[in-house]
């Protein structure tokens, strides 16, 4: 892994607007206007440290606290919790890291790198109160899982109240579980390509 010294850079808001981009269950890209600058948090992440990991080596360990915030960058990571691999994440702008620090817990789960695999690195409190846009974008990714994991909970109930065999409900039950744990469920337009361009 390489390290970066600096984790606390000054930040700055630009003043064009963004999108925030999550994948629904079918596939389709849905976008949700916030009015604020795009460009702001890319300038945000771009001021930021890289840190790259290697296929194999642990990027957050389970029961550790590292008040960063991690945005993957580029490559594929998965997360494992408890020996069990909850999900794959290959998508730029993904964040790592935010339960962690917002709970005042240590990290719920493994995250390794599949492939070599770049993050910005982001002191988490200095990041959260230097940054409103960092804060929105972190905020937006959290509503987006937690609407994806109520939708997977009343599909739960209605597999269940209907009998569905015990394969169709895990399915369900690892697309929740995938919900809750990752932070793959956000991107914004524009990083590191706009789908829209």
């Amino acid at each position: 892994m390489l390290h970066a010294l600096d984790l606390t850079p000054s930040f700055q808001a630009a003043k064009t607007p963004w999108q925030a981009v999550s994948k629904n269950d079918n596939g389709a890209i849905e976008c949700a206007a916030h009015g604020f600058a795009k460009a702001a948090l890319q300038d945000t992440l771009a001021a930021l440290p890289i840190v790259t990991y290697k296929a194999g080596e642990t990027v957050i360990a389970d029961g550790s606290r590292t008040g960063r915030l991690l945005i993957l960058s580029k490559g594929t990571v998965v997360i494992v919790k408890e020996g069990t691999e909850i999900t794959k994440v290959a998508e730029p702008g993904a964040v790592f890291g935010e339960l962690s620090v917002l709970l005042d817990q240590p990290h719920a789960a493994d995250v390794r790198a599949l492939e070599t695999s770049e993050f910005h690195v982001a002191d988490a409190t200095t990041l959260l109160t230097q940054n409103p846009i960092a804060v929105l974008y972190v905020a937006t990714m959290l509503a987006h899982r937690l609407n994806g994991a109520n939708r997977a909970l009343i599909q739960l109930r209605q597999q269940l109240l209907n009998g569905e065999p015990p394969n169709v409900v895990a399915k369900t039950v690892s697309k929740m579980e995938g919900l809750l744990i990752a932070s793959a469920s956000l991107v914004y337009a524009g990083y590191p390509n706009d789908p829209y361009a």
